[in-house]
């Protein structure tokens, strides 16, 4: 049972006219967040530019934290809310905390818009400070430091999306599914996926312990990870002896539309008897990327994927540019758990044109859209705005795609250095020849 001492109020408290020139400033938090231009967008329109200098790590949180009393601009709610708790809050935090020398208002005002942008409960809408919004920048160009896995919520619990090929992470044993319960022995219980993030990633050479429970685990078990530099090539090939193709696509990021169109080049001029399409672990990326990988099979002006958001006016359809340089080619497309968000709209539009055959498992369901908006400091929002729907109006979210073609495979299997959902791919297309 817990046990609290309270005080009374001292002596001293604000005075009415100085609550009333703090009266809008809350609302001035929201409309900053609102009124500033929206940036490119990860999703909609692909390769962010953020502004020319971001603060630098050092500096994110020196400096003042200015515009605090603000005189009431006539801004009204929908809502009767009252901006002066805020600050009754923050003043109260300032006055009474223990270790007043340990306040850093910076922290404390990039934490309330965190705060803000958690309680919608959308765990895929997020504030970054600078900070942060420098290291989401590098994930998107492929490069950092950790362990090299995708991770999400499923549940409310911590889940390891897709371990990166060849990264750390898979080295080690991570699956796609894991649950993670604990991080350097510290729970994950009610932890937010970025703070999971920040506490997996780390300095090169440096080592974190991940407690993960795995479905036919007895019990959680403790993986020992050793942090590396993580980059990641988002576009493998080979051809097999059997003249059949493999594309591996690991990620959407901004190489990814370049890689892949030198990569179907190079298919053509192989001219390979049947494609597979590897989608397996790939966690997405960028909206533009995954269309124009669907542009190599699907028609000119055929849509890939459609946004829908409560405001029809803001519904869009994002059609292929009609490449189509393997439209000929027999094609089947490697899905699992860890396959998400624009490897499910390059699946899903690919089944419903029946240009490919999906094989595997059904896929993770992550169909919402977030667009990415850099504010005047550099710091970044990410807001859901709109769910995807394949070309035949599937609802992708939370869903996931169901392949025409279930293969699955286990830990044994994998273990024995046996790929029984490649096997079957392989065996579909060569029922083809």
């Amino acid at each position: 049972m817990f046990n609290f001492i309270f005080k009374k109020p001292g002596e001293g408290e604000l005075s009415k006219k100085h609550h009333l020139v703090r009266k809008a400033i809350l609302l001035f938090l929201v409309l900053v967040l609102m009124l500033v231009s929206f940036g490119a967008g990860m999703y909609i329109t692909g390769k962010n530019k953020l502004v020319a200098a971001l603060a630098n790590k050092e500096s994110v949180y020196l400096g003042k934290v200015t515009g605090k009393y603000t005189q009431d601009t006539g801004g009204r709610l929908s809502q009767d809310i009252d901006f002066n708790l805020y600050w009754e809050v923050w003043d109260a935090l300032k006055a009474k905390y223990v270790d007043k020398d340990k306040i850093n208002e910076k922290k404390m005002f990039y934490g309330s818009l965190s705060g803000l942008a958690a309680s919608l409960g959308d765990p895929y809408t997020v504030f970054f400070d600078p900070k942060d919004s420098q290291t989401f920048s590098n994930d998107l160009s492929g490069t950092f430091e950790g362990i090299g896995a995708e991770v999400g919520l499923r549940d409310d619990v911590i889940t390891i999306i897709a371990p990166l090929a060849g990264m750390p992470a898979e080295k080690a044993g991570i699956k796609a599914g894991d649950k993670v319960l604990a991080i350097n022995g510290s729970s994950t219980v009610n932890m937010t996926i970025d703070a999971a993030v920040e506490k997996i990633r780390g300095p090169k050479g440096t080592k974190v312990v991940l407690t993960i429970f795995r479905q036919g685990f007895k019990e959680t078990k403790d993986i020992s990870i050793i942090r590396d530099v993580i980059y990641v090539k988002s576009v493998q090939t080979v051809l097999r002896p059997d003249k059949i193709f493999v594309i591996t696509i690991s990620n959407f990021n901004e190489d990814t539309a370049d890689l892949f169109k030198s990569a179907a080049q190079q298919a053509v001029k192989d001219n390979p008897k049947g494609l597979i399409i590897d989608l397996r672990n790939n966690p997405g990326g960028f909206l533009d990327s995954a269309v124009s990988l669907a542009s190599e099979w699907v028609k000119s002006g055929k849509p890939v994927v459609s946004e829908k958001s409560t405001d029809p006016s803001e519904n869009n359809e994002y059609d292929s540019s009609g490449i189509q340089h393997l439209n000929n080619f027999p094609t089947v497309v490697l899905v699992n758990g860890g396959s998400a968000s624009a490897s499910e709209i390059l699946a899903g539009a690919l089944k419903d044109y029946n240009l490919a055959k999906i094989v595997g498992e059904k896929t993770y369901g992550k169909g919402s859209v977030q667009v990415l908006q850099t504010l005047s400091d550099g710091s970044m929002l990410k807001v859901t705005v709109a769910k995807w729907f394949t070309p035949n109006g599937y609802s992708i979210n939370e869903q996931g795609i169901v392949p025409d073609v279930i293969a699955t495979t286990t830990e044994a299997a994998i273990n024995a250095g046996a790929d029984p959902q490649m096997d079957k791919a392989v065996e579909i297309l060569k029922s083809k020849f």
